[in-house]
């Protein structure tokens, strides 16, 4: 439904990533653009550092049709319950207990 533009070290950091950005679900705002190359529009959450926060994972033809589609992601992204990691069997540590 969406990409983000975020890198994430280990599966818990996307998770938590990923709650915040459940959490924060009511409050996204989206910008709809058009796209540089072809035809279409895609709707962007625009985030820290000229970074998208999170975006539209294709372009939709329509205007309209892209605006649908981010109003769906909300109810979707707030119908998430938080999800608890397991941790990891034999989970690496370095040497400090880091």
């Amino acid at each position: 439904m969406a990409i983000t533009a975020a890198s994430f070290e280990t599966p818990g950091e996307a998770e938590r990533g990923f709650d915040d950005l459940r959490a924060g679900a009511a409050e996204l705002t989206a910008r709809i653009t058009h796209v540089r190359e072809g035809i279409g529009w895609i709707w962007v959450v625009p985030g820290s550092r000229s970074l998208p926060e999170v975006r539209s994972s294709r372009a939709y033809e329509r205007y309209a049709t892209c605006q649908n589609a981010f109003r769906r992601f909300v109810v979707l992204l707030a119908k998430q319950p938080p999800r608890e990691l397991p941790e990891r069997a034999g989970t690496l540590r370095r040497a400090d207990g880091r």
